[in-house]
């Protein structure tokens, strides 16, 4: 038994945050964001959506499109840095109340930006040992919760969203997920980091008056740890399955910073046209990115049933994974 991507959905709220909005809102330039990270507009949650809400979008539109009924989902997981809520109850709980799928196991999952390789590497393993057939995978964010908008250095890479996926049992190799790495290292976790409100530093006047509540970034170095990272999972990854750079259709990286997919495209002789790109109109939504992005190639017909697509990820703890799959679901134009 294997396991294979049957859909494929997401969802962005309405409001859009632009560069010139930031500009009068920090010290900054619509110039300067574009050139230093390839960002023009970023979408955000309303007050009263909470990262559920995103993720329930989302996930209705990949169980729309999916060959299998809400009824036999048997498992949803929700990979995520800004939960509805700090502990519990989860927010795959929350998202698979809204669905009304209920009586099913639900769980999160916290891999930052790597969350959705992370999502489907767990989703993978339940469904290759025989203990479910159906799960519902969700990466959502509503990173304007946990955005610093005094702080020019972060506020302006952030934007909400999420997307969904479908991941079942099959017969068919050919619909397999080819192959999934996923790894950390928490000696580099405060290059990336939510210092406050955790065990480590709880809720306080004091935490709260520092903001501590907000993410913090040390921008060059991540820069620097993410583009040679990525290069090398994506080399190994690809080396381990006999798979060249041109056999891809499809390279779909998270979308954080122009200027680290452009450096890492190049390293792999990929070329523009197999090169996903969204960041310049979603920006850094974490979790949310890389379906996100999946959804608009197929949405605009991009991607076809059977075309093999590569994933790479990168993200706080640090984190970071890549994944070999062809898309194994019905192609947008025949839904």
């Amino acid at each position: 038994m294997y396991a294979a991507l049957k859909s494929i959905g997401s969802y962005v709220p309405e409001t859009i945050l632009s560069n010139k909005d930031f500009e009068k809102m920090v010290d900054t330039t619509d110039e300067w964001i574009l050139k230093r990270t390839g960002i023009s507009t970023r979408h955000i949650a309303a007050e009263d959506e909470a990262t559920s809400d995103l993720g329930y979008k989302a996930a209705q539109i990949a169980l729309d499109r999916a060959p299998v009924e809400e009824s036999e989902i048997d498992l949803i997981i929700c990979a995520t840095i800004s939960p509805d809520y700090l502990c519990m109850p989860s927010t795959a709980c929350m998202i698979g109340e809204k669905l009304g799928i209920n009586n099913v196991a639900a769980f999160d999952i916290s891999a930052a930006c790597s969350g959705f390789v992370y999502l489907l590497s767990v989703a993978k393993a339940f469904i290759e040992s025989g203990m479910k057939k159906n799960v519902l995978i969700v990466g959502a964010e509503k990173l304007s919760s946990i955005v610093d908008y005094s702080d020019r250095t972060t506020c302006v890479l952030f934007g909400d969203g999420a997307g969904a996926a479908v991941i079942s049992a099959t017969e068919d190799k050919s619909e397999a997920i080819v192959d999934i790495h996923t790894s950390a290292d928490g000696r580099y976790g405060d290059f990336l980091i939510t210092p406050g409100c955790g065990s480590k530093n709880p809720c306080s006047n004091e935490v709260i008056e520092n903001n501590m509540q907000f993410m913090k970034m040390r921008g060059n170095e991540t820069f620097k740890l993410a583009v040679k990272t990525l290069t090398k999972d994506v080399i190994d990854i690809l080396d381990k399955n006999g798979i060249k750079s041109a056999d891809i259709k499809h390279f779909v990286p998270h979308q954080a910073n122009y200027r680290i997919i452009n450096a890492v495209g190049k390293a792999l002789n990929l070329t523009p046209e197999q090169v996903v790109l969204t960041v310049g109109k979603y920006g850094n939504t974490s979790s949310a990115s890389v379906p996100m992005a999946m959804n608009d190639i197929y949405e605009s017909g991009r991607l076809q049933k059977g075309e093999l697509m590569l994933l790479d990820t990168f993200g706080g703890g640090l984190t970071w994974g890549s994944c070999l799959l062809p898309f194994s679901g019905t192609n947008y134009a025949d839904l």
